[in-house]
């Protein structure tokens, strides 16, 4: 869609600051003529706390915690937006288990400071876009060899321990959000299902326009590559560069739907240039890759030691997460159009312009 045909005023980016953020806030500025970003630029993500050069300087950028009720107060005194991203969130899978109320502020709360300062300041965006998680399904469906369907819910501690990784005699399904109840198994699952929720009970009862992109693991140029919470794609980059053999957790045939930065961007713009909303689209590939895949992938690029299974685990992880894209094709002007192997050299590329192999450092 062209920005002529679709200028519509005013819109308000959360976390826009920040990887995916960044990658959008060309497409927002070129469909909106007031773009305010909010973000704290938190020292996790941003090894400066300075504006990103990535954002596009047509954004404003406000420095400011979604969870504070005074930061909306500042934004919406003279600021009424018609659309809003919801980008905000805390992230990390491994982290919310043991920073559980850091994830539940900012995800949940953040959220909801968020909506209380809309309606003190009577402002009902037309639509909002929120970026939410493959991680709401936990495990997903499984199919049994009799065909039988069923939810294994969470894997425990005892049978992770006992590396039993599989749950015996059955197969995973991709996740599809008209079919698969979510069942997190994460705490940062949880709470970016309590998001959702959240959003959707406010937006349905404000006649605003919800739409929810479950995201699949994104990747791609301008991923931080200071947070160890990031994802494990650049790290597996920065451990082939240094010459050192990849770790795979568990025994490296976990599966994940890796799915391009710009590929992502684009979703998020089409569910805003959608002209109805209340759907649920799963945003990936639709293409399921192992971890051991990705690893010797990055390892052949740089000649790297063939990666190493360690057999360790991290509790509330999944076995195998991807989904189905058919109903998001359907429902949204969009298709992915990076494959994986074209998606990890562009990362690479970029990651090999940027670091410093000198000091390990972008």
């Amino acid at each position: 869609m062209s920005s002529n045909s679709s200028f519509q005023s005013t819109c308000l980016v959360t976390g826009g600051a920040g990887f995916i953020g960044c990658a959008l806030s060309s497409g927002l500025a070129n469909r909106y003529e007031r773009v305010v970003v909010v973000d704290n630029l938190h020292p996790q993500i941003h090894k400066v706390r300075e504006r990103p050069p990535a954002l596009d300087v047509r954004c404003e950028l406000v420095v400011g915690d979604v969870t504070d009720a005074s930061t909306w107060d500042a934004v919406l005194r003279d600021f009424s937006p018609q659309a809003v991203v919801h980008l905000a969130a805390e992230t990390g899978t491994g982290q919310s288990l043991t920073e559980s109320t850091r994830h539940a502020m900012v995800n949940v709360v953040g959220t909801s400071q968020m909506l209380d300062g809309l309606t003190r300041h009577q402002s009902v965006p037309q639509k909002f876009v929120l970026s939410s998680s493959r991680a709401v399904y936990g495990e997903g469906v499984w199919r049994r060899g009799n065909g039988e369907l069923f939810h294994p819910g969470q894997r425990t501690q005892q049978q992770l321990a006992a590396a039993q990784w599989d749950f015996a005699g059955a197969t995973p399904l991709p996740f599809r959000g008209a079919l698969t109840p979510p069942a997190p198994t994460s705490v940062y699952g949880a709470t970016k299902l309590a998001q959702e929720h959240v959003l959707n009970s406010w937006a349905l009862a404000r006649v605003s326009s919800p739409r929810i992109l479950r995201l699949q693991n994104v990747y791609g140029p301008g991923q931080s590559l200071s947070n160890p919470y990031t994802g494990i794609v650049s790290l597996f980059v920065r451990l082939a560069k240094a010459g050192k053999a990849i770790p795979l957790y568990e025994d490296g045939e976990m599966s994940r739907d890796f799915v391009f930065i710009d590929d992502v961007a684009a979703a998020l713009l089409a569910a805003l240039d959608a002209p109805t909303g209340g759907f649920v689209h799963d945003v990936g590939t639709g293409v399921a890759a192992s971890i051991r895949q990705v690893a010797e992938l990055i390892a052949e690029r740089y000649g790297s030691p063939a990666p190493v299974v360690t057999g360790q685990f991290r509790n509330g992880d999944v076995r195998h997460a991807a989904c189905d894209i058919q109903d998001t094709v359907k429902s949204l002007a969009w298709r992915p159009q990076v494959d994986l192997r074209t998606g990890l050299n562009l990362l690479c590329d970029w990651i090999d312009e940027h670091l410093n192999p000198a000091v390990g450092t972008v």
